[in-house]
């Protein structure tokens, strides 16, 4: 039994004794102690690809573009002829790859190796990423010009890493006009056909590339609609007084630019001191202003205006003609109120508003006039202008009381045949 035990005891002494020397030789072999990370850099920056490794010995290091199948270095010697490339060690366990003005074809996996046996490896990634670039030789070119009603199709090319992508928008901020029906803001695409062009979309479109790398890029392009021109004349009949200035406009469309002028008769006008032209240019539209100083008989007349350009030519036409001059404006006349005998301003009394009276003894349907005495319920008024000297009345009058129908009765005749004088009708009294 004392012999089983002592031979137990040797082989477990043995076994820890392996294991020991196996850690042993395991923690003199070189390792990595860190993974080389994934790096994304811009095209032209620097970037530098740690490789960390712990008891690396006399063991050496390399940096090898797996893309490339091409070796870097050795520890701390640059093999390929770029000198862009270099490397650095830290003087403990970090080995530092340097690539300097970073180029496209620098994307792809590097291998951090040691020439261990076996040999040990880790890689890591370069993304070069490269902001976007408009490509003029194979977009539309900075101008073009095409007839209004045309189609037209504007072309835009772009690289980068990533793909860019690509949109059209107008610089004055307006919709684009896709089709009759369809406008849009913007628009993505390498293309943008535009169908059956017209006037009002002339001007500048942005094509822009964008992929998310700074910065953004964009190219103009200027679309110019050619047509021939147009006039509008606001008024074509014009009057003015003799002796006054007149002032006529017409309003022009056109593309390429017009020679606008104005005529009198077949007689060209000039500015002078007689007459003063002025021309106002928008995009493709044209205000003509011509204003006649001094205006004489001759001065009236049919006045033209022309605008020409290699397209066509066309004219408007204004007739200026002479009207009365205005007359004076009546002066105001000052009203100055009489005073009473104490010095005050008299104040005029109200008008009275007038009353209809006949009198009781006359009636226009009678030949003669005769004296009736007025009805028991009836007010009698006396009329003073009536009464003659010393006293006496020539007769008596009644308050006439009109209703509607009555009214409108005497009205009628009234318009028909003059003033009309009603018969004599009793009424009782309220």
């Amino acid at each position: 039994m004392a012999d089983n035990y002592r031979r137990r005891r040797y082989l477990t002494i043995t076994v820890l004794q392996i294991i020991t020397i196996m850690c042993q030789a395991l923690s003199d072999q070189p390792m990595f102690a860190e993974p080389i990370p994934n790096v994304t850099v811009p095209l032209g920056r620097d970037v530098n690809l740690p490789c960390v490794v712990e008891n690396l010995g006399d063991y050496k290091v390399a940096w090898i573009h797996v893309g490339r199948q091409m070796l870097l270095t050795i520890h701390k010697h640059v093999v390929v002829k770029i000198p862009r490339f270099s490397v650095s060690h830290d003087n403990q366990k970090t080995w530092l790859l340097h690539i300097n003005n970073v180029h496209e074809e620098d994307r792809g996996y590097y291998m951090c190796q040691l020439n261990t046996n076996p040999m040990m490896s880790q890689v890591g990634f370069l993304q070069v990423v490269v902001p976007p670039n408009i490509l003029d030789s194979l977009s539309t070119e900075s101008t073009i010009a095409v007839r209004e009603n045309q189609n037209i199709t504007l072309t835009c090319k772009a690289d980068g890493y990533p793909t860019p992508k690509l949109m059209w928008k107008r610089e004055d901020g307006q919709n684009i006009s896709i089709n009759r029906h369809d406008r849009v803001p913007l628009y993505d695409g390498e293309q943008l056909n535009l169908t059956r062009i017209t006037r009002n979309e002339m001007g500048a479109y942005l094509c822009i590339a964008t992929n998310g790398v700074p910065p953004t890029v964009s190219k103009r392009i200027t679309v110019d609609v050619e047509f021939s021109p147009l006039i509008m004349v606001p008024n074509q009949l014009v009057g003015a007084p003799a002796g006054t200035n007149a002032t006529i406009d017409c309003h022009t469309e056109a593309h390429p630019r017009a020679m606008s002028y104005w005529f009198l008769k077949d007689e060209m006008i000039l500015s002078n001191e007689k007459y003063t032209t002025s021309i106002m240019e928008n995009s493709y539209r044209t205000h003509m202003r011509l204003t006649i100083k001094n205006l004489q008989a001759d001065d009236f007349g049919n006045y033209r205006c022309i605008s020409k350009n290699s397209l066509g030519e066309t004219e408007g036409s204004i007739r200026l003609y002479e009207i009365p001059k205005p007359s004076a404006a009546p002066k105001a006349t000052e009203i100055k109120s009489s005073a009473n005998k104490e010095g005050r301003p008299s104040t005029p009394s109200p008008a009275k508003r007038p009353t209809t009276v006949w009198p009781s003894s006359y009636n226009p349907y009678y030949t003669k006039r005769t004296e009736r005495p007025p009805p028991p319920n009836e007010e009698r008024v006396e009329r003073p202008e009536q009464k003659l000297r010393g006293g006496q009345s020539t007769g008596s009058a009644y308050i006439i009381r009109w209703s509607a129908p009555q009214l409108m009765v005497v009205a009628v005749q009234y318009i028909l045949t003059g003033p009309y004088m009603p018969p004599y009708v009793p009424q009782t009294a309220n």
